[in-house]
């Protein structure tokens, strides 16, 4: 590494741990872990290390888009240098030698930072915050299923077995119970996300049968977002440990309900004691109503970064047999129907939950998305709609409700292209276009049992 501080922090960091080995880790716009596993004495000696910035157009199933659709792309897939940071160094609590996991950013030879990193997205919208006296924190809720081994992906998914030798039947909201099914392997997540220092708060059962929610204490959208993508690694391991996988799909089971990724955010001023979310007199100030004007204006084009995949807009349809996510960008207080809920809270905590972003949203992407458009509404000074009293729900749909449109409201979203930046929304449409195109390719289960012998 050329640079001494890095070289001396992580050494003396890797010899009061024993570290032997590195693992390199670089999120794709999944929100896959990429990278490369190499000894300790070479990583700290051997300069950084690089990867070709080709992984930031590779689509989930490991392809590519077509030739047209990346003519902004270089052909000559530029190595990029990674360069780590020191508020992501992380153990490998599982590991049998001593490994560390550390999350890099990414750099062309030029300097550079490689604008299709979707950690470097996030950190752009930060640094836009910043100029402006402004420091967001954001606290994520993170639902996920626990299923039984599924080798068969023409097999529907079920839920797991528990300590009883019996599966979940029946919903068992918030029942301690139902958690304590799978102590064994609970205790030893938190096991591991203390030695990894992840900042979990809560554990919960939710409304689907071997569903969960995480909740993180509140903190530093970056920080945050870092130890999203490392629960999300470490409980995939543990339940592989304990016979079973874990999975953030947004729509898992087709009579279950979704699993979300909850976003709360707040605005403080640079030295953290202030919200800036309230007035003087206790009341929400001008900039939390522009705040939310913004999410009301531009999230519908932005869902592309709340519901990625084309299993998300399954979360997001109404089905009363197996819950539903809000399909609105309508604010209320304390009002679960709508996208903004608002707690009731304190002054201090004044904020906004964004309800609409999947488990299976890229963090960095869905925290940059949400901020981006709050930025832009406090920018703009643009005024958000009434609160929502009662159910939004007799409003409809207002969402896109697949893919398809979702995508062509964000290519028109020229606001949203100028702060993300150009290059990283036209790499991102590609790469979800050519996933959707590889969807449409696959027939499936319904067209065979419905369609076979009958058309």
């Amino acid at each position: 590494m050329s640079n001494p501080n890095e070289v001396n922090g992580l050494n003396e960091w890797f010899r009061n741990r024993g570290i032997t080995e590195v693992e390199c880790l670089v999120t794709d716009l999944t929100g896959l872990l990429k990278g490369k596993i190499m000894p300790a004495s070479k990583y700290i000696h051997g300069g950084r290390p690089r990867l070709p910035d080709s992984i930031f157009i590779q689509t989930v199933t490991g392809g590519y888009p077509d030739d047209d659709e990346i003519r902004f792309w270089n052909p000559a897939e530029r190595d990029m240098e990674l360069v780590p940071d020191p508020d992501a160094v992380y153990l490998v609590p599982w590991a049998e030698d001593p490994t560390a996991q550390i999350i890099h950013d990414c750099y062309y030879l030029t300097g550079e930072p490689v604008e299709l990193s979707p950690r470097y997205v996030l950190k752009r919208v930060l640094e836009l915050y910043e100029a402006r006296g402004w420091k967001p924190v954001v606290a994520p809720e993170v639902e996920f299923y626990l299923v039984k081994t599924n080798t068969d992906s023409d097999y529907p998914l079920e839920p797991p077995i528990g300590r009883s030798g019996r599966q979940e039947s029946s919903r068992q909201s918030f029942s301690i119970d139902a958690v304590n099914e799978f102590d064994p392997l609970f205790e030893e997540m938190y096991d591991y996300c203390e030695a990894m220092g992840l900042d979990l708060d809560t554990l919960i059962h939710e409304e689907g049968a071997g569903q969960m929610e995480v909740n993180f204490q509140h903190g530093d959208p970056l920080i945050l977002a870092d130890q999203v993508i490392m629960f999300k690694r470490t409980l995939r391991e543990t339940a592989l440990r304990h016979g079973m996988y874990a999975t953030f799909m947004a729509k898992p089971m087709a009579n279950e309900p979704g699993s979300s990724m909850h976003i709360h955010q707040s605005l403080m001023d640079l030295s953290g004691k202030t919200n800036l979310f309230a007035g003087d007199d206790g009341q929400p100030s001008r900039l939390f109503n522009h705040f939310i004007g913004g999410l009301q204006t531009y999230m519908p084009a932005a869902i592309p970064f709340f519901a990625p995949n084309v299993n998300s807009y399954r979360r997001l349809m109404r089905n009363e047999t197996s819950g539903s996510a809000p399909v609105n960008v309508e604010w209320g207080l304390d009002n679960r129907t709508v996208g903004l809920r608002v707690p009731v809270d304190s002054p201090q905590a004044t904020r906004v939950e964004n309800r609409l972003a999947g488990a299976d949203a890229n963090p960095y992407l869905a925290m940059a998305a949400s901020l981006a458009c709050g930025y832009l509404g406090m920018l703009s000074q643009l005024e958000p709609r009434p609160p929502m009293v009662g159910s939004a729900w007799s409003g409809g749909n207002k969402l896109p409700d697949d893919i398809g449109p979702a995508l062509d409201a964000l290519r028109e979203c020229k606001p949203l292209a100028d702060l993300l930046g150009e290059r990283f929304i036209n790499s991102y449409l590609a790469v979800k276009r050519a996933e959707h195109r590889a969807y449409f390719q696959v027939i499936s289960s319904w067209e065979r049992e419905h369609l076979l012998l009958r058309v």
